[in-house]
């Protein structure tokens, strides 16, 4: 397998591919509503709808970067964590909005990701395509956990 065939391999099983060691990131949201999304076990910890965006803004950062490009304007205000649900945003609906911003953000990763293993700059950015694989799976085991307090908490 060719180094380029295998980043986005890493890429991809870390996101929404069938993974061994358990659910990647899009497993672990799978059938999340939005009161469960913003549910915390305590006030100081983060809840899955923050990770959410939270993933989503890195993989905006890392796609940027394979891009040349400066941060630019994230479609979300505030930076690296954002608190979820605000004020009159909470629902299915914005919920649903933030999903499709992460999905949205690795596809367009995928897509510059492609384009920037055939440049000279490849080699330099190979630390950020893994690091986005881990950074997904970390998130991940985040958000099972977080499952697993809500469940026993009831």
């Amino acid at each position: 397998m060719k180094t380029e065939e295998l980043l986005l391999k890493l890429l991809e099983e870390a996101y929404s591919r069938k993974t061994w060691h358990g659910p990647n990131l899009r497993q672990a949201l799978r059938g999340i509503n939005a009161k469960q999304a913003a549910w915390r076990p305590t006030a100081a910890n983060h809840n899955i709808w923050e990770l959410v965006l939270h993933a989503a803004y890195w993989k905006y950062i890392a796609r940027r970067r394979f891009e040349g490009l400066n941060r630019g304007s994230f479609p979300v205000k505030g930076r690296n964590f954002y608190p979820r649900p605000e004020a009159g945003k909470s629902g299915e609906k914005h919920w649903r909005m933030d999903l499709a911003l992460l999905e949205a953000e690795h596809t367009a990763l995928l897509k510059a990701v492609r384009e920037c293993l055939q440049s000279p700059k490849a080699k330099k950015l190979l630390p950020t395509v893994y690091g986005v694989a881990y950074h997904d799976v970390y998130h991940a085991g985040q958000i099972r956990l977080l499952r697993s307090l809500m469940a026993k908490s009831k």
